[in-house]
């Protein structure tokens, strides 16, 4: 064989044994979880005690929660199961420490200790049993322990101290329970009970007394529920009487709020509406002021035109009738003043030619007073004529104007018919001042007043004090002079004004006035 050959057989045995060494391994390597152990024996191992500290030479070796390889031939390996268990301790029939025969019913939980000794005492004891032979050996010493607590105890303390029993037990039974390294993890009483009925008799009082105390309470209860039941009722009608009062006053506040609000709405309203005829009245007033003012312009135009008419007709009378007139009077003066002068010439002519100076005279004389009779009768003719002329002219003008003024009166009239008591009253106040100056008129004149004062009754004064009231009682006359001229009371027509009800109050004489009653007797501007 090739070396080659050689070699490759060399590897491949060696692989072989390699393998075969794994697979013994991996057959022989043990694992055990967290809740058993590995009791490995054939091979001695140090073994230290927790509580002494000392070391010990034992046959074999724990392994908790882990792995191990276990040599083939020389060792052996056992699981023991590190488990709880639970355990029914159910006692035949005991005596107490009274003679009363009872029987109790726990549970008790018990495993195998954790820590070393506990496991290598256990494993000592418990390896080649099972689970419920274990469970056997503990039931057996946790009843005994049990059985020899119930003859030390009384039926009460049983029963009514079941925890402080339970905890005595596992007290009693957890040091035999140790040596065999099992430890007990809890102890609980299940059920107490006796073939003879004491605990039922024992129970016969308490049940008594409960059920006196649940009547008791249920009376009480009801008594409770009762009362409590009437002071609710007593509250919610309270309270409902309370909430309708609430709501009353609620309710009397809407309406004295709404009350308010609708006067207020109402008294804007009155004054909008007040404000609105007020402007009606002042706008009426100014368009018929206006009117009137257009008709006295109109009329004042139409004056005017007649009076040019009138001039025109002067001029005329004066082209067609004054003119003429003094035309035939100088025409009648020239003749009359030429027949004059024939008659003189004649009357001269003749007295020369008779040689009588004197009858010529007188005959001449004669002659110029009846030429002068004559200039006269024409000049009083053409006078006649051109007064006659005059006075017609004048006849028309006068007729003219007081056609005028008869219109003017007319639409005055007709402009004062269609005034509102407001108006009138805003005329008659507009003329208050010229009435107070017509009254006040002879005091104006007066250039000095000698006051001569030796006292007086004490209220109407005295010197210029006494003067100056009586000016002023002179004016508050005003009004019953208005009353008396036009028969209007000028106190009630300012009372009956919309807006100044209750404003224009009569004041007594010489108190001054009010702010509100000046504003309010104030007439507003009209139009001149």
């Amino acid at each position: 064989m090739s070396e080659i050959t050689l070699a490759a057989l060399a590897i491949f045995g060696l692989f072989f044994v390699l393998l075969v060494l794994a697979f013994v391994y991996a057959s022989r390597y043990k694992k055990v979880g967290p809740n058993e152990v590995l009791v490995v024996s054939g091979r001695g191992s140090m073994t230290t005690d927790t509580q002494t500290g000392r070391k010990t030479q034992r046959s074999f070796r724990i392994v908790r929660g882990g792995g191990t390889f276990i040599w083939p031939v020389v060792e052996r390996v056992d699981n023991m199961s590190l488990e709880l268990m639970t355990i029914d301790v159910i006692t035949p029939t005991v005596y107490t420490a009274q003679g009363v025969p009872v029987t109790v019913d726990g549970v008790a939980q018990v495993k195998i200790g954790s820590d070393d000794v506990s496991i290598i005492t256990a494993a000592e004891q418990f390896l080649s049993k099972k689970v419920d032979q274990i469970k056997n050996i503990a039931l057996q010493t946790l009843e005994g322990h049990l059985r020899g607590i119930l003859g030390t105890l009384t039926v009460e303390e049983i029963y009514k101290d079941r925890d402080k029993f339970a905890q005595r037990v596992q007290e009693v039974s957890a040091l035999d329970l140790k040596n065999m390294g099992l430890v007990i993890i809890s102890f609980t009483i299940k059920n107490i009970h006796d073939d003879q009925g004491y605990l039922d008799a024992l129970g016969q009082g308490r049940i008594a007394e409960v059920r006196r105390d649940a009547a008791i309470g249920q009376a009480n209860a009801a008594r409770d529920a009762a009362v409590q039941a009437a002071k609710a009722r007593q509250e919610g009608e309270i309270a409902k009487l309370q909430a309708e009062t609430r709501i009353a006053e609620a309710n009397k506040s809407y309406q004295v709020q709404k009350a308010a609000y609708d006067a207020e709405v109402n008294q804007k309203k009155a004054e909008a509406e007040l404000a609105y005829v007020l402007q009606q009245n002042i706008t009426n007033q100014k368009v018929k002021a206006e009117e009137i003012q257009i008709a006295v312009v109109e009329k004042t135009k139409q004056i005017e035109l007649q009076q040019q008419e009138v001039l025109r007709r002067e001029r005329e009378l004066e082209a067609t009738v004054r003119k003429p007139a003094e035309a035939e009077q100088f025409r009648i003066r020239t003749l009359a003043d030429a027949k004059k002068y024939s008659l003189e010439t004649e009357a001269l002519g003749q007295a020369s030619a008779t040689g009588n100076l004197g009858k010529g005279e007188a005959e001449g004389n004669k002659a110029r007073g009846l030429a002068e009779a004559d200039v006269v009768k024409a000049k009083g003719f053409s006078e006649a004529d051109a007064q006659r002329a005059q006075g017609l002219a004048q006849a028309e003008v006068i007729q003219a104007q007081g056609l005028a003024e008869a219109q003017a009166m007319t639409k005055k009239a007709d402009a004062f018919a269609q005034y509102t008591q407001a108006a009138i009253l805003q005329m008659l106040i507009s003329n208050l001042p010229a009435l107070a100056s017509a009254i006040a008129a002879p005091l104006a004149k007066t250039e000095k007043i000698v006051v001569i004062s030796s006292g007086g009754d004490g209220q109407s004064g005295t010197g210029i004090t006494k003067v100056t009231k009586d000016v002023a009682d002179m004016l508050t006359q005003l009004p019953a002079v208005v009353e008396a001229l036009t028969g209007t009371n000028l106190i009630e027509a300012l009372k009956n004004l919309p807006g100044v009800k209750g404003a224009a109050t009569p004041r007594p004489q010489g108190t001054p006035p009010t702010e509100g009653a000046s504003a309010a007797s104030t007439p507003p501007d009209q139009p001149n």
